[in-house]
């Protein structure tokens, strides 16, 4: 079972090029919206549908605390369990532990994680990427030493949010890029189509989660994100299919609700249960 993406929720991420908000430097994205706020989210997950007549069930949690600022780069703590029964009597039990450090001009990008299936290790990835001016730089220490370019127009998972938030301030509603963000040993990219909706205003469908009564959401708009992964390495192959999507309602400060997971076969909802809001560090 894949696990949710930091690009989109910061995401995971959603989180989340050149292309993106039609040639945008990243720079003048990250110019154009407001800083992201530092934050420790809970949000438990359960099945919200499956194809058929499927008995799967899954369930789980996500914690996500991030913070930093643009100055000093962007910290995040992230760990989703997830169990999920095939309604055959087997029962799996992820659980994906990851900490990354992210440059506020997305220029560099670290990450460490470490995915165990039913408590036992299954792999770790250790790794940072650097961005120069004709590509990215990958250098691997786990789950092996490894050194491979990209493409300079990479987008790691918080200048990809960075980038969602502008293009839905601008009101665009389509953002494409492609996204590393150090998953699947470290060698994993993806092509991302973003489809931004309305602008939900402050005082619309106001939210029942623990977003309610947020003083640092109170009058802040939202927009419904929904971030698409494909598989780049089939690209030009005819129409594809996401290998999975997640929705979710983002605010202009980069707090997500209303989560859901896509995996084609199921999807899981992410209802979020918990959230404190911590003031961010102003750059000097």
């Amino acid at each position: 079972m894949k696990t949710l993406r930091q690009t989109t929720i910061a995401a995971a991420g959603g989180a989340l090029a050149a292309v993106a908000l039609t040639g945008l430097h990243s720079r003048q994205a990250v110019a154009l919206t407001p800083e992201l706020a530092s934050h420790r989210a809970i949000y438990e997950l359960k099945l919200a549908r499956s194809k058929g007549n499927s008995t799967i069930d899954a369930h789980g949690r996500i914690l996500y605390d991030f913070s930093g600022n643009t100055c000093e780069g962007y910290v995040l703590q992230f760990r989703q369990v997830s169990e999920l029964d095939n309604g055959e009597g087997k029962t799996a039990l992820s659980d994906l532990r990851s900490t990354t450090w992210e440059d506020g001009a997305g220029k560099s990008f670290v990450f460490k994680s470490q995915n165990y299936l039913n408590q036992q290790p299954v792999d770790t990835v250790d790794g940072r990427a650097e961005r120069t001016q004709d590509k990215v730089a990958v250098t691997l220490v786990k789950p092996d030493d490894k050194t491979f370019d990209l493409e300079a127009a990479m987008a790691f998972p918080t200048d990809h949010m960075r980038r969602i938030i502008a293009a839905a301030r601008a009101d665009k509603t389509i953002l494409e890029a492609p996204v590393y963000d150090g998953s699947d040993r470290g060698e994993k990219v993806y092509d991302t189509l973003t489809v931004i909706g309305r602008v939900i205003a402050p005082d619309e469908r106001v939210p029942t989660d623990a977003a309610a009564g947020q003083r640092a959401l109170a009058g802040m708009k939202r927009w419904p994100v929904t971030v698409s992964y494909f598989d780049r390495s089939k690209a030009g192959s005819g129409e594809q299919t996401p290998i999975y999507s997640i929705k979710f309602e983002m605010y202009e400060n980069g707090i997500s609700r209303a989560l859901v997971l896509d995996y084609n076969d199921f999807a899981i909802a992410g209802e979020l249960t918990a959230l404190e809001v911590r003031d961010t560090k102003a750059c000097p």
